[in-house]
């Protein structure tokens, strides 16, 4: 009796180890827009060489998930905007799941499936896309079913935070009136299928929005006191506007969010812009996910999150900062020395 109390005691034990560990994971988008870019291989090797044990994959390249055979990393594997319409149709995403999921679903760890990056109703560069958005969850959701993976690899989407209104205090946050038609659908969807929502927080593109009112140290984690609303950094402010706008939505407390993205550039001009700064919001960031002190609304709470990005990509369009969010060097050397 003895020793199988003993064996009972150490399962347990090691269950919880193992979901600490899991919990305190941090993962790494893989971006490969850039033309001086370590090969799929050497990435991966990269990845397990420091610990790494999470990646986001914007496009499933068939080098990048061949790669990622038996590296036991998990994935969460997105979908590009521009080939959603076709997932509108049920064959058209059948197909889909069975080349990208099915085979290499044994050797490679996908855990989400991000159809589209930051669709929105309201953005000029993405809403034609919002059409094609929700028929195309439904028809992937349908096929993982089918498969008998809906407990292992969730569907769902990435949104910003632009979706928001009356975000401060947190507590008051909601999805802006003119994306309700958009949004509650996607979260209905959510709900009944037990999958998290994927978000892009962005405290660095929070604050050059409004630097005469937001503090550096703030976005930096480095605020000595809490404000007013009791938050003492605005990536825990951001992430709990989103949890109190999805329960508004109809969510309730039952989606939960993975940060999807979140960085800091370190070069490209600019207010707020430099490796130092950059360095202190990454490896607070990762402090702050680590220690499992969750949030003012989710106290406690473990917050599964990915930082942008692996390297520096120079191929990236827009703002000169774009280019510089690599916590790697595309010699593969750190930039930050993290420890992940």
């Amino acid at each position: 009796m003895m020793a199988n109390f003993s064996l009972f005691v150490f399962a347990a034990m090691l269950i919880t180890y193992l979901q600490i560990k899991e919990a305190q994971s941090v993962g790494v988008c893989y971006g490969r827009n850039g033309n001086d870019l370590p090969s799929a291989q050497d990435v991966v090797n990269l990845y397990k060489s420091n610990g790494i044990t999470r990646m986001r994959v914007y496009d499933p390249i068939p080098e990048t998930l061949s790669a990622l055979k038996d590296s036991n990393i998990q994935i969460i594997l997105c979908i590009p905007n521009d080939k959603l319409q076709a997932l509108t149709e049920p064959k058209e995403a059948y197909n889909w799941i069975v080349a990208n999921v099915i085979s290499y679903f044994k050797q490679v760890r996908i855990r989400y499936i991000s159809v589209g990056n930051e669709i929105s109703p309201v953005n000029n560069g993405t809403s034609q896309f919002v059409p094609f958005l929700l028929p195309a969850l439904e028809n992937l959701q349908l096929v993982i079913t089918a498969f008998r993976l809906k407990n292992r690899v969730k569907v769902s989407t990435a949104i910003e935070t632009g979706l928001l209104a009356n975000t401060y205090p947190p507590s008051q946050s909601t999805f802006r009136e003119d994306v309700s038609g958009f949004i509650n659908p996607i979260i209905e969807f959510l709900k009944q299928n037990n999958a998290p929502l994927l978000a892009n927080i962005y405290p660095y593109f929070a604050y050059i929005g409004d630097p005469d009112h937001v503090a550096l140290s703030y976005a930096l984690f480095t605020q000595q006191s809490p404000d007013p609303s009791g938050y003492s950094n605005l990536f825990d402010a951001m992430l709990d506007s989103i949890y109190y706008a999805i329960e508004k939505a109809g969510g309730e407390n039952n989606i939960e969010i993975v940060v999807s993205e979140s960085g800091w550039p370190s070069d490209g001009g600019g207010v707020g812009v430099s490796i130092d700064n950059a360095a202190t919001y990454y490896r607070n960031l990762i402090s702050h996910v680590k220690s499992n002190a969750g949030t003012v609304h989710k106290p406690g709470k473990a917050i599964e999150t990915y930082l942008f990005a692996m390297f520096d990509e120079n191929l990236k369009i827009g703002a000169e900062t774009e280019k510089h969010f690599g916590v790697f060097h595309p010699d593969k050397t750190q930039k930050y020395n993290l420890t992940f």
